[in-house]
């Protein structure tokens, strides 16, 4: 016999779930599908203010209240303790040289800091995500969301009509009609076999590979290298970036003394080391023995699970929608975790298919041709944005003052749009374009960038000289400048940019706002009558 139901989930980590269940809340019969169980491990666990943002629109809009209180790392604490979790202050960035300590120069030291919130009750949080996933699912099945998990979907069959899954349960096969799909499953998934939907890995510029795992003992960067100038919130507790010859090392804290690290290694930097047939465990002991610094800091550092390797973590697909289809963000595309840009995107993605199935017409109540277009045009050009943005620091990585400013460029993308959407609240802000996409002034500085980068280091990790590299960064100052309302790319500043609320009403102009409409409107930027 042959099951029925509205839309069927393939795939339930935090995105499908959340869809499965704002769907539910719609009134649509929900069957949510996972190959495994919770709770399972996962990677992929730093918000940014941009992704709660998403979580308030979604708990206000369809009554999550979860989604409201796990927005911010103090709403979190007060009402879900129960749920592991790290504070995140913001961005850190210290530059290593291979054999040399990292060097202390006080101000002048190869270090950012950017702030994203101005205290730790509203600041950011790392999702450890075995607790936050399986929440998330407990929670749709309690909106009423038919969970079913050990499932393997064998086949796909997808026409005007709807479609019709094959899956077995712990060996036993079922089928499924679905007026429609969703394939919350990640990169390979499913869908991408059964249609035979063609890579579109070729429109990418960056390419790395990780070796990580989650460790017990690392030590604090402040007790490693002490005497630091004090920035504008403890070092370590923020997204920690240790920027390297071969790539870039990750550092996330979480409050229960674990921290999920891995290093970003580039081919050449793969290349450099003589990588290609070592084990992950022996890579990440070489990678530490070149940089004494980070050495000190995982000295006495114990892996919970044994060190990974995965040799290319990029992957894209040429569509996202088709009819009565769609792939959520991490089923069509992965960049980098670079700058934290996958769980504002995938929650933005469960926004704007919410508002596709809110607005639903006729007997089948499934998206429009012209809103799954849409979605599919915006998660392609976001997924170019992502990438253009990254490989330019990838490129800019040959010489700290081109990567702070490299940085810029995101920093004022995000804090323009966060200020934005939190002191003007629009309802059709789920379909704003990420990281500047269609934003006359931004849409386009990524790929300029780009080019501005590869002229300097030649593609080949050159330095440039002295006055290619204060043009470029003199460049990147007047470019974001339109959009610039948190005090970026100030050298006054010395690289340690807090939270500036004098700065943004200054700069009110920007946001198209007057100057008191912006000081009556603050209390929203701390999520007070979101």
């Amino acid at each position: 016999m042959t099951e029925r139901c509205e839309v069927a989930i393939v795939g339930s980590g935090f995105a499908g779930s959340l869809m499965a269940r704002c769907l539910a809340v719609l009134g649509y019969d929900v069957v949510l599908l996972e190959r495994s169980t919770h709770p399972r491990f996962a990677i992929g666990e730093s918000s940014t203010p941009l992704a709660n943002l998403s979580l308030e629109r979604l708990g206000v809009r369809y009554g999550l209240d979860d989604c409201y209180q796990l927005a911010t790392h103090g709403r979190w604490l007060d009402h879900f303790p129960e749920l592991r979790r790290g504070l995140k202050r913001g961005f850190t960035f210290y530059r290593h040289h291979p054999g040399e300590s990292f060097a202390n120069r006080g101000l002048d030291s190869e270090r950012l800091l950017v702030a994203a919130s101005p205290i730790d009750a509203l600041g950011d949080t790392h999702w450890v995500r075995a607790d936050v996933d399986h929440h998330f699912v407990r929670q749709a099945v309690a909106a009423g969301v038919d969970y079913r998990d050990r499932v393997e979907v064998t086949s796909a069959e997808i026409d005007s009509d709807g479609v019709l899954l094959c899956a077995n349960r712990e060996g036993i096969a079922f089928t499924l009609s679905a007026t429609f799909l969703i394939d919350a499953s990640g990169p390979g998934g499913f869908l991408a076999r059964q249609l035979s939907i063609p890579s579109g890995l070729e429109r990418t510029e960056t390419r790395s590979a990780l070796v990580w795992s989650h460790f017990d003992g690392v030590q604090l960067m402040r007790d490693v290298e002490p005497g630091l100038p004090d920035g504008p919130y403890p070092d370590d507790w923020a997204a920690v970036h240790h920027v390297i010859d071969e790539g870039w090392m990750y550092s996330l804290r979480f409050d229960h003394g674990v921290t999920s690290a891995g290093f970003l290694l580039t081919p050449r930097g793969m290349a450099t080391l003589h990588a290609g047939d070592a084990d992950a465990a022996s890579l990440w002991r070489t990678l530490l023995r070149r940089y004494p610094t980070l050495e000190r800091v995982f000295a006495d550092a114990r892996p919970l699970m044994p060190i990974k390797h995965q040799p290319a973590i990029q992957h894209r697909l040429a569509r996202a929608a088709g009819e009565r289809w769609v792939l959520m963000p991490h089923a069509f595309a992965f960049v980098d975790p670079l700058f934290s840009t996958g769980i504002a995107w995938g929650l933005r993605a469960v926004e704007r298919l919410a508002l596709a199935f809110e607005s639903a017409v006729g007997g089948h109540r499934v998206p429009s041709a012209e809103m799954l277009e849409r979605y599919n045009a915006a998660l392609g050009a976001e997924a170019d944005q992502v990438d253009l943005v990254v490989a330019g620091a990838y490129e800019a990585m040959s010489h700290f003052d081109l990567f702070a400013a490299q940085a810029m460029l995101y920093f004022s993308a995000v804090s323009f749009a966060e200020a934005r959407q939190r002191l003007v609240p629009d309802e059709s802000a789920p379909w704003h374009g990420f990281l500047g996409v269609e934003d006359p002034v931004l849409d386009a500085l990524p790929r300029e960038s780009l080019g501005r980068l590869r002229h300097i280091t030649r593609r080949r990790g050159d330095r440039g000289s002295p006055e290619d590299r204060q043009a470029f960064v003199a460049w990147m100052a007047d470019a974001i400048a339109p959009r610039n309302v948190a005090g970026l790319a100030d050298p006054q500043r010395r690289n340690l940019y807090a939270v500036d609320l004098d700065t943004l009403i200054a700069r009110h102009e920007l946001l198209g706002l007057g100057r008191d409409a912006v000081i009556e409107a603050l209390p929203r930027l701390r999520g007070v009558g979101a």
